[in-house]
């Protein structure tokens, strides 16, 4: 005598979900909906282990499913309390239960059952096609988190980091590939492009060009899809930088240019994209050319407003980060009159990074201005004065190491080998520093270098 089936079992055969690698995914979606919808927010991380799986297949479970289960259960079988969804498909009739009863006094699935299944199927459906694995409350957290992680990114090793944005960024992904009203998916694209972003910059900073530059178009994509210009042109700016790092400054230009194309609704990525351009003129020696862009990002800068369209953080781009950029500029084009300036950029950009709070402060940014100061005083002849910024980076890129620092301190290193002063006692031993610096850190990827 063949042995009955559970009603769960008749269901799930009816509804194509017999396997368990078909049911579970659904048990998540449902319980994503139950945390949304009723609460609590920690139901939406139920998995369904798959022996658990076969037991509710087979008749004469032991014990009824926990309340989250049935809850989640609930959702899948709209109206089928748990005693009934696990009981054989064909049970005696209670006392008070009024139903047809066949020839051996059992319930049958006969045709009410059977159109009882089609109407659950139905409000599963339309349950499904109203629901959403998205909340305002997964919105809420998927925005602390990015908030969190672009504020504390510039103090914190990038090492470390990079596996919790990859996590964060996966768990974007994974949203987006539920279903969820058009204003979330908007939203959801917009946060997976911001951490495809903060990965391609800590990919940068780990000198992994290559990886960046792959996470850039992502989150360019992203940008895309959310249509956000504030994303689109700050990406661009992150793919300009990484051109300008990578010996290319052609391209850091004409991608520095493409971002200009997206005006965004407020904040400073325009003035970062001038920036970058000057940067990128000055490598290439286009002096005039270079004074402009840095002009117009002096000009934007007094008509700038709060980020309010980015998360802020690594993201904006404050006054001491233009300072600095301004001083790179300005060595490119060399002469007595760059370097100073150079010089009293730089300086005050160190002095502005050096006096925020040390939950803000921007180690990897204050240390490549400081060695722009360096790098503008030993143009000048002041070998003390850059000697002692350049050790104070040494310090810093030991505690939070990033390839661009590298990249300058050897930079600083071969343009102080050349100096008259490169036999002194004070060169002699900064040099002996770099070298021992640079033995204990992971070697340099890409070509090219910059001031």
């Amino acid at each position: 005598m063949q042995e009955p089936e559970t009603l769960f079992l008749v269901l799930i055969k009816q509804r194509g979900w017999k396997d368990y690698e078909v049911f579970e995914p659904r048990y998540r979606d449902a319980a994503r909906q139950v945390a949304d919808t009723t609460g609590p927010a920690s139901i939406a991380t139920a998995r369904l282990e798959k022996r658990q799986f076969a037991r509710w297949c087979r008749v004469g479970l032991k014990t009824m499913p926990r309340r989250e289960a049935r809850r989640i259960l609930g959702v899948l079988f709209p109206g089928i309390p748990a005693e009934r969804l696990f009981a054989p498909a064909a049970v005696p009739l209670a006392a008070d239960e009024p139903a047809e009863c066949s020839s051996r006094g059992q319930v049958e699935i006969g045709a009410e059952d059977v159109v009882m299944a089609a109407a659950n199927e139905s409000a599963r459906f339309a349950a499904l096609a109203e629901a959403s694995n998205v909340g305002p409350h997964t919105m809420e957290q998927l925005e602390a988190d990015i908030q969190r992680i672009v504020r504390t990114y510039p103090n914190r090793p990038v090492g470390p980091l990079f596996q919790e944005v990859r996590e964060l960024r996966n768990v974007a992904f994974r949203l987006l590939e539920g279903k969820q009203p058009p204003q979330y998916s908007r939203g959801l694209y917009f946060a997976a492009g911001v951490l495809c972003g903060v990965l391609a910059n800590a990919s940068f900073d780990l000198g992994r060009y290559e990886a960046a530059e792959t996470q850039a178009r992502a989150a360019f994509l992203c940008g895309e899809l959310a249509a956000h210009n504030g994303l689109r042109s700050w990406i661009r700016g992150l793919q300009a930088i990484i051109a300008y790092w990578d010996g290319r400054p052609s391209d850091a230009v004409r991608l520095a240019e493409a971002g200009s194309v997206f005006v965004p609704e407020s904040g400073t990525a325009h003035i970062r994209l001038a920036s970058i351009k000057a940067r990128a003129l000055g490598q290439l020696g286009q002096a005039a050319d270079a004074l402009t862009a840095l002009h117009a990002a002096d000009a934007m800068r007094e008509q700038a407003t709060e980020d309010a369209d980015l998360p802020g953080g690594m993201m904006a781009f404050p006054l001491e980060k233009g300072l600095f950029y301004a001083s790179s500029t300005h060595l490119w084009l060399g002469g007595e009159q760059h370097l100073a300036e150079a010089e009293s950029r730089a300086q005050e950009a160190v002095r502005l990074f050096s006096t925020a709070p040390p939950e803000r402060r921007r180690l990897g940014e204050e240390a490549l201005a400081r060695m722009d100061l360096a790098l503008a005083r030993l143009g000048r002849g002041e070998i003390d004065g850059a000697a002692e910024q350049a050790h104070s980076v040494l310090s810093t890129n030991t505690r939070r190491h990033t390839e661009s620092v590298s990249k300058r301190l050897g930079y600083f290193d071969r343009r102080l080998s050349l100096h008259p002063a490169a036999t002194s006692p004070v060169a002699i031993g900064l040099r002996e520093a770099i070298t021992a610096h640079q033995q204990h850190l992971p070697q340099a990827l890409p070509p090219g270098e910059a001031p």
